[in-house]
């Protein structure tokens, strides 16, 4: 008989439409990749008993509760994955830390760099296993974009150009929510995690940036009649200057009317150059000054089974990946630490390092400067293992 594998029964806190892909990941990863647990989907936590229990019946978990701290508390959850609002990761991390509980929390770690380190410190002392949510990460393109940077085919880095624009609060006319308020972090640290997160994934760390972040829609509705003070960025824009000594550019925009999932980037080198859109992020564009005179252009590069681990989830190239797949993709890897057969691919110090980066392009925006990123908490510290996340 086969040997039977440990299980690991899985607590979900929140089951809104991360909630749902996170739900999604842990359905599916154990189909794709051979994982080194079974996985248990036990207990959906939410707001109240009704929407837990809505939740645990539509995602197939076999329990549900109003409660998130009864769920932390309970002996048999294994790992506890947040979804919740980004002002409440913090205490929920903590307990679930203080539990002893692997924690598995989505991006933004937390509004403030300093929560995020005290996180970072927590689990580290605990001795337990962090995930952060940058599934963008986990495409197979950017494993290969980033191949190609390194192994020198655009040559020396010169510049790049990183967006994350979408239009989910376009209409000004919709209400205040927590994604409004200070705590929530405003676009730069929603959506911009994101954009930074990739930019330092490519091209390593960031040693100084320059920032402008602006709130356009200067109020919203508060849901009582009223209207309430927005305070936090709609587009957040930066400079930056990599350590590399390249040059680049970086924009989250969540009122960018049009956009659904723009996460792009440019890479432009002294042989060559490389553009990426999320839009159509099964296919990664190369430009070679190799080329003969008259053949120049970008070329496209397919996703396919040779750029792993898109082979496990089909054998035939340009049948493409999808959004929850990247989120399985994410999954495996954590589930690889959690074992301990693979570092951690993105863990809480490389949370913290991205919040870091988010404010200091706050405080260059305030004080009108260049802004340094050597947090001797978090250089060189940044805990992303780029290869576990992409696995074979």
């Amino acid at each position: 008989m086969p040997d039977t594998k440990p299980v690991l029964n899985i607590g979900l806190i929140g089951s809104g439409f991360m909630g749902k892909t996170h739900a999604f990941g842990f359905a599916s990863a154990p189909r794709v990749f051979d994982l080194p647990y079974e996985i248990v989907p036990h207990t959906v936590a939410d707001r109240s008993d009704a929407v837990a229990s809505a939740a645990a019946r539509a995602f197939g978990f076999a329990h549900a509760t109003g409660d998130w701290r009864a769920m932390v508390a309970d002996p048999e959850i294994d790992v506890v994955d947040i979804t919740a609002p980004n002002a409440l990761h913090r205490e929920m991390a903590l307990a679930a830390i203080a539990a002893g509980k692997h924690v598995y929390c989505e991006k933004p770690l937390a509004p403030r760099a300093a929560d995020a380190v005290e996180m970072a410190e927590a689990a580290e002392a605990a001795g337990v296993r962090t995930q952060v949510g940058f599934n963008y990460l986990c495409n197979p393109m950017l494993a290969k974009a980033r191949e190609m940077i390194r192994a020198g085919a655009l040559g020396e880095i010169r510049s790049y150009r990183g967006v994350h624009a979408e239009d989910y609060m376009a209409d000004a006319d919709a209400p205040f929510t927590f994604r409004n308020d200070p705590a929530g972090g405003g676009a730069l640290a929603d959506i911009g995690s994101h954009a930074l997160a990739t930019a330092e994934y490519l091209l390593g760390p960031i040693a100084r940036v320059l920032g402008d972040c602006a709130t356009v829609i200067t109020s919203r509705p508060d849901g009582a009649g009223g209207t309430k003070r927005v305070e936090t960025d709609d587009v957040g824009r930066a400079f930056l200057r990599f350590e590399n000594g390249a040059v680049g550019t970086i924009e989250a925009n969540w009122i960018a009317m049009g956009r659904k999932m723009q996460h792009d980037f440019e890479v432009h080198g002294s042989k060559g150059a490389l553009v990426f859109s999320q839009e159509r992020f099964n296919e990664l564009h190369y430009y070679s000054a190799d080329d003969p005179a008259g053949q120049r252009g970008f070329r496209r590069i397919e996703a396919g089974p040779e750029h792993p681990p898109y082979g496990r989830f089909c054998v035939a190239p340009g049948h493409q990946l999808g959004f929850n797949d990247l989120k399985a993709i994410e999954i495996a890897g954590y589930l690889d630490a959690i074992a301990g057969r693979a570092p951690e691919p993105f863990n809480f110090r490389a949370g913290a390092r991205v919040q870091s980066l988010v404010e200091a392009i706050q405080r260059s925006s305030r004080e009108t400067a260049w802004v340094p990123t050597n947090d001797p908490d978090l250089r060189g510290r940044s805990g992303v293992n780029r290869n576990a996340i992409f696995v074979a």
